[in-house]
Protein backbone atom coordinates (compact mmCIF):
# COMPACT_ATOMS: atom_id res chain seq x y z
CA UNK A 1 0.00 0.00 0.00
CA UNK A 2 0.70 3.59 -0.84
CA UNK A 3 2.02 5.57 2.10
CA UNK A 4 -0.28 8.02 0.44
CA UNK A 5 -2.97 5.86 0.86
CA UNK A 6 -1.78 4.77 4.02
CA UNK A 7 -2.59 8.10 5.70
CA UNK A 8 -6.00 8.57 3.93
CA UNK A 9 -6.77 5.49 5.63
CA UNK A 10 -5.88 6.43 9.22
CA UNK A 11 -7.67 9.84 9.11
CA UNK A 12 -10.97 8.43 7.87
CA UNK A 13 -10.39 5.63 10.70
CA UNK A 14 -10.33 8.61 13.14
CA UNK A 15 -13.27 10.18 11.38
CA UNK A 16 -16.52 10.27 13.94
CA UNK A 17 -15.07 8.23 16.55
CA UNK A 18 -16.17 9.36 19.99
CA UNK A 19 -13.70 6.98 22.00
CA UNK A 20 -9.73 6.31 20.60
CA UNK A 21 -8.93 3.94 18.40
CA UNK A 22 -6.03 1.78 19.60
CA UNK A 23 -2.75 1.86 17.22
CA UNK A 24 -3.05 -1.81 17.58
CA UNK A 25 -6.29 -2.02 15.51
CA UNK A 26 -4.98 0.49 12.91
CA UNK A 27 -1.95 -1.47 12.32
CA UNK A 28 -4.10 -5.00 12.09
CA UNK A 29 -6.27 -3.36 9.54
CA UNK A 30 -3.59 -1.70 7.32
CA UNK A 31 -1.10 -4.89 7.83
CA UNK A 32 1.57 -2.37 9.31
CA UNK A 33 3.75 -2.48 12.16
CA UNK A 34 2.62 -0.45 15.62
CA UNK A 35 6.20 1.27 14.18
CA UNK A 36 5.03 2.52 11.28
CA UNK A 37 1.30 3.88 12.75
CA UNK A 38 3.29 5.29 15.50
CA UNK A 39 5.22 7.61 12.80
CA UNK A 40 2.73 7.59 10.43
CA UNK A 41 0.22 9.60 13.01
CA UNK A 42 3.19 11.96 14.14
CA UNK A 43 3.36 13.01 11.03
CA UNK A 44 -0.10 13.85 10.21
CA UNK A 45 0.06 16.01 13.43
CA UNK A 46 2.90 17.53 12.43
CA UNK A 47 1.19 18.29 8.94
CA UNK A 48 -2.07 19.95 10.94
CA UNK A 49 -3.97 17.36 10.67
CA UNK A 50 -6.36 17.27 14.34
CA UNK A 51 -5.22 14.39 15.80
CA UNK A 52 -5.04 13.88 19.73
CA UNK A 53 -3.74 10.84 22.18
CA UNK A 54 -0.56 8.92 21.78
CA UNK A 55 0.76 5.47 21.92
CA UNK A 56 -0.53 3.21 23.89
CA UNK A 57 -4.04 4.74 24.06
CA UNK A 58 -5.39 5.47 21.05
CA UNK A 59 -6.01 8.28 19.00
CA UNK A 60 -9.19 10.71 18.15
CA UNK A 61 -9.74 13.29 15.65
CA UNK A 62 -10.13 16.59 17.43
CA UNK A 63 -14.16 17.62 18.19
CA UNK A 64 -15.04 19.69 15.20
CA UNK A 65 -12.54 18.74 13.02
CA UNK A 66 -14.02 19.09 9.65
CA UNK A 67 -12.82 16.08 7.38
CA UNK A 68 -14.98 14.64 4.61
CA UNK A 69 -16.72 11.46 4.48
CA UNK A 70 -15.45 8.85 2.38
CA UNK A 71 -17.68 8.71 -0.17
CA UNK A 72 -20.34 5.60 -0.41
CA UNK A 73 -23.64 5.02 -0.29
CA UNK A 74 -25.78 2.80 2.13
CA UNK A 75 -26.42 0.16 -1.54
CA UNK A 76 -22.41 0.82 -2.58
CA UNK A 77 -21.23 -0.90 1.11
CA UNK A 78 -23.72 -3.45 0.82
CA UNK A 79 -22.71 -4.17 -2.88
CA UNK A 80 -19.46 -4.69 -1.39
CA UNK A 81 -20.17 -6.73 1.35
CA UNK A 82 -22.35 -9.46 -0.49
CA UNK A 83 -19.25 -9.47 -3.11
CA UNK A 84 -17.25 -10.73 -0.49
CA UNK A 85 -19.70 -13.10 0.98
CA UNK A 86 -19.88 -14.22 -2.65
CA UNK A 87 -15.90 -14.37 -3.46
CA UNK A 88 -15.22 -16.22 0.28
CA UNK A 89 -17.86 -19.04 -0.71
CA UNK A 90 -16.59 -20.11 -4.34
CA UNK A 91 -13.64 -17.73 -5.24
CA UNK A 92 -11.08 -20.38 -3.32
CA UNK A 93 -8.13 -18.43 -1.20
CA UNK A 94 -5.86 -16.49 -2.12
CA UNK A 95 -9.04 -13.79 -3.58
CA UNK A 96 -11.06 -14.58 -0.27
CA UNK A 97 -7.98 -13.55 1.94
CA UNK A 98 -8.05 -9.96 -0.54
CA UNK A 99 -11.90 -9.81 -0.30
CA UNK A 100 -11.60 -9.74 3.46
CA UNK A 101 -8.59 -7.61 3.71
CA UNK A 102 -10.14 -5.15 1.48
CA UNK A 103 -13.08 -5.12 3.16
CA UNK A 104 -11.35 -4.30 6.82
CA UNK A 105 -10.02 -1.70 5.35
CA UNK A 106 -13.59 -0.28 3.92
CA UNK A 107 -15.04 -0.72 7.13
CA UNK A 108 -12.24 1.19 9.03
CA UNK A 109 -12.90 4.28 7.56
CA UNK A 110 -16.81 4.21 7.32
CA UNK A 111 -19.00 6.44 9.34
CA UNK A 112 -20.90 4.36 12.53
CA UNK A 113 -24.52 4.23 10.56
CA UNK A 114 -23.14 2.85 7.54
CA UNK A 115 -20.60 0.55 9.11
CA UNK A 116 -24.00 -1.01 10.73
CA UNK A 117 -25.62 -1.04 7.29
CA UNK A 118 -22.79 -3.25 6.37
CA UNK A 119 -23.02 -5.46 9.03
CA UNK A 120 -26.66 -5.89 8.77
CA UNK A 121 -27.17 -7.30 4.59
CA UNK A 122 -29.37 -10.24 4.58
CA UNK A 123 -27.81 -11.74 0.87
CA UNK A 124 -25.11 -14.39 1.83
CA UNK A 125 -23.34 -17.19 0.04
CA UNK A 126 -22.73 -20.73 1.37
CA UNK A 127 -19.40 -21.26 2.69
CA UNK A 128 -18.22 -24.73 1.61
CA UNK A 129 -18.42 -24.65 -1.68
CA UNK A 130 -16.26 -27.96 -3.07
CA UNK A 131 -14.11 -26.57 -5.63
CA UNK A 132 -12.88 -23.18 -3.17
CA UNK A 133 -12.29 -25.34 -0.18
CA UNK A 134 -10.19 -27.91 -2.24
CA UNK A 135 -8.33 -25.46 -3.62
CA UNK A 136 -9.25 -26.37 -7.41
CA UNK A 137 -10.37 -23.12 -8.31
CA UNK A 138 -6.77 -20.85 -6.51
CA UNK A 139 -5.01 -23.74 -9.05
CA UNK A 140 -6.58 -23.18 -12.14
CA UNK A 141 -6.95 -19.41 -11.66
CA UNK A 142 -2.79 -19.86 -10.92
CA UNK A 143 -2.37 -21.48 -14.40
CA UNK A 144 -4.52 -19.11 -16.26
CA UNK A 145 -2.71 -16.21 -14.81
CA UNK A 146 0.36 -17.95 -15.81
CA UNK A 147 -0.84 -18.68 -19.09
CA UNK A 148 0.18 -22.15 -18.57
CA UNK A 149 -1.10 -25.56 -20.98
CA UNK A 150 -2.87 -27.80 -19.49
CA UNK A 151 -4.06 -31.54 -20.16
CA UNK A 152 -6.95 -32.38 -18.38
CA UNK A 153 -8.13 -35.92 -17.93
CA UNK A 154 -11.39 -35.06 -18.04
CA UNK A 155 -15.49 -37.02 -17.61
CA UNK A 156 -18.24 -35.91 -19.29
CA UNK A 157 -22.08 -35.03 -18.41
CA UNK A 158 -22.32 -38.82 -19.17
CA UNK A 159 -19.25 -39.95 -17.44
CA UNK A 160 -17.33 -40.79 -20.57
CA UNK A 161 -13.30 -40.25 -20.06
CA UNK A 162 -11.15 -37.61 -22.49
CA UNK A 163 -7.83 -36.50 -22.32
CA UNK A 164 -7.56 -32.62 -23.46
CA UNK A 165 -4.70 -30.55 -23.72
CA UNK A 166 -6.10 -26.78 -23.55
CA UNK A 167 -5.19 -23.28 -23.27
CA UNK A 168 -7.09 -21.74 -20.02
CA UNK A 169 -8.51 -18.49 -20.61
CA UNK A 170 -10.84 -17.80 -17.87
CA UNK A 171 -13.25 -18.99 -15.25
CA UNK A 172 -16.80 -18.06 -14.77
CA UNK A 173 -19.58 -18.83 -12.27
CA UNK A 174 -22.78 -19.25 -13.37
CA UNK A 175 -25.53 -19.55 -11.33
CA UNK A 176 -23.43 -22.02 -8.72
CA UNK A 177 -21.55 -23.79 -11.66
CA UNK A 178 -18.29 -23.07 -12.60
CA UNK A 179 -16.85 -23.47 -16.22
CA UNK A 180 -13.18 -23.00 -17.16
CA UNK A 181 -12.78 -21.33 -20.62
CA UNK A 182 -10.16 -22.76 -23.02
CA UNK A 183 -9.11 -23.08 -26.22
CA UNK A 184 -9.23 -26.89 -26.76
CA UNK A 185 -6.45 -27.74 -29.23
CA UNK A 186 -8.41 -31.62 -29.66
CA UNK A 187 -10.81 -29.35 -31.21
CA UNK A 188 -9.69 -26.94 -31.87
CA UNK A 189 -11.99 -24.34 -31.13
CA UNK A 190 -13.65 -23.05 -27.83
CA UNK A 191 -14.67 -24.97 -25.32
CA UNK A 192 -15.69 -25.14 -21.87
CA UNK A 193 -15.31 -27.47 -18.98
CA UNK A 194 -16.63 -28.00 -15.93
CA UNK A 195 -14.02 -28.19 -12.88
CA UNK A 196 -16.34 -30.73 -10.83
CA UNK A 197 -15.97 -33.08 -14.02
CA UNK A 198 -11.84 -32.70 -13.98
CA UNK A 199 -10.57 -35.99 -12.72
CA UNK A 200 -6.80 -34.66 -12.89
CA UNK A 201 -4.84 -32.22 -14.40
CA UNK A 202 -1.60 -30.79 -15.21
CA UNK A 203 0.54 -28.28 -17.04
CA UNK A 204 2.51 -29.40 -19.98
CA UNK A 205 5.82 -27.00 -18.86
CA UNK A 206 4.09 -25.16 -21.65
CA UNK A 207 3.25 -21.50 -21.79
CA UNK A 208 0.90 -20.24 -24.72
CA UNK A 209 0.52 -16.80 -26.05
CA UNK A 210 -2.78 -15.46 -26.45
CA UNK A 211 -3.84 -13.99 -30.14
CA UNK A 212 -6.71 -12.53 -31.45
CA UNK A 213 -7.90 -15.64 -33.13
CA UNK A 214 -7.91 -17.83 -29.92
CA UNK A 215 -7.57 -14.85 -26.97
CA UNK A 216 -10.16 -14.01 -24.13
CA UNK A 217 -11.61 -11.71 -26.36
CA UNK A 218 -12.31 -14.10 -28.96
CA UNK A 219 -13.54 -16.55 -26.46
CA UNK A 220 -16.16 -13.95 -24.94
CA UNK A 221 -17.61 -13.09 -28.56
CA UNK A 222 -18.16 -16.74 -29.67
CA UNK A 223 -20.16 -17.15 -26.39
CA UNK A 224 -22.10 -14.08 -27.50
CA UNK A 225 -20.90 -11.89 -24.60
CA UNK A 226 -19.58 -8.34 -25.45
CA UNK A 227 -15.87 -8.37 -23.76
CA UNK A 228 -15.91 -4.63 -23.13
CA UNK A 229 -18.99 -5.58 -20.77
CA UNK A 230 -17.76 -8.58 -19.09
CA UNK A 231 -17.38 -8.48 -15.35
CA UNK A 232 -18.19 -4.89 -15.50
Amino acid sequence: MRRADRLFLIIHALRGRRTALPARRLAETLEVSLRTVYRDVADLQTSGVPIEGEAGIGYVLRKGADIPPLMFTAEEIEALVVGTRFVRAFAGGRLNAGAQAALLKIEAVLPPDLRERAKRSRIYAPMDWNEARSGLIDRLHEAIAAQQVLRLDYRDESGRPSLREVEPLCLACWGGVWTLGTWCRLRESFRNFRPDRIAAFAPTGEVFAESPERGIDAYLRAAGTDPAGFGG
